[in-house]
């Protein structure tokens, strides 16, 4: 017991790492998108994670059963068509919005669950979501339109939803790096076609370049890793909540490099989050309170 609780203290480390450096990249991909077209930005810098992935996990790709593959490359397939309608929305709405709007993943995810797993979820999750919620408006929006770009938006959370959902239902102990290259592999097909026919644009600059490399690297195939291992290990529905710590770090870094300043919705939206955060993972007694089972019990079979 005490070694699975570690797992899950790590697994929730590794995952606020990994939201880390997502939130790190706002800055980069702004700078780098305005030179260049979004499905070949995300075409090159997928292609480049897949190369590498396949270069350093080979054997455990090739140890994957055929079942295992297939769940890899649909996960993929899920999650690059998540990458494309969010940068497309992202084109026709304000960042701040399109934050929000992504984040909504953490609503979706536990009502797919209950509706594709039968997972049913305790009251104190839905108050995390309820709060993780009300945490990213105040983060994000200063009033919202409804309109192409908040519903492709949209289209793409549920995406995310679906695919935290079946990364935590098919992902298992051992088979992190095989299954993560497999999904970098689909995340590069998806994104690649939708530079069709002529095929993507090369990064203009070497500024650029470092840029999509390290978004590439980090934030593309090392993260995919991180998050493919911790989700062995925890609830899709409580890995979803962690996961919305990215608008905290996304606002800690622009302010850190002095590209916006403090506020104090940003104070309330991060508190919130993080206690919405706390509450499904921090408490000492969750166990006791959510009635959760440890994560090997959660895993089954569709």
């Amino acid at each position: 017991m005490n070694s699975d609780r570690r797992l899950a203290a790590l697994a929730t480390l590794g995952l606020l790492a990994t939201t880390a450096v997502w939130g790190s990249t706002f800055v980069l991909i702004k700078d780098v998108v305005g030179r260049m077209p979004v499905a070949d930005f995300l075409a090159v810098r997928f292609v480049i994670a897949a190369a590498a992935m396949l270069v350093l996990f080979a054997r455990p790709v090739l140890r994957l059963g055929r079942q295992q593959v297939v769940r890899s490359l649909l996960l993929g397939l899920v999650y690059g068509t998540g990458q494309l309608l969010q940068t497309w929305g992202l084109a026709l709405i304000a960042p701040s919005v399109s934050g929000f709007v992504t984040g909504m993943y953490v609503v979706f995810t536990p009502i797919l669950a209950l509706l594709l797993l039968r997972q049913r979820m305790a009251g104190v999750v839905w108050l995390a979501v309820l709060l993780s919620t009300a945490g990213l408006a105040l983060l994000s929006l200063n009033g919202v339109a409804v309109d192409p770009g908040v519903w492709l938006t949209l289209a793409s959370a549920a995406l995310y939803a679906l695919h935290i959902v079946g990364l935590g239902q098919w992902s298992r102990k051992g088979e992190a790096f095989g299954m993560s290259a497999l999904q970098m592999v689909a995340i590069a097909a998806v994104c690649l076609l939708a530079t069709a026919p002529h095929g993507p644009v090369l990064p203009p600059d070497r500024a650029a370049w470092i840029a999509v490399l390290y978004m590439a690297l980090v934030a593309g195939a090392g993260a995919m890793l991180m998050q493919t291992w911790a989700q062995a290990h925890m609830q899709a529905a409580r890995a979803a909540i962690v996961m919305t710590t990215e608008p905290v770090f996304a606002a800690a870094f622009a302010v850190a490099f002095g590209s916006d300043v403090l506020t104090w919705r940003m104070l309330t939206g991060g508190a919130l989050v993080l206690a919405a955060m706390y509450l499904v993972e921090l408490m000492p007694a969750r166990r006791k309170i959510t009635g959760e089972l440890p994560a090997e019990a959660v895993h089954h079979e569709v």
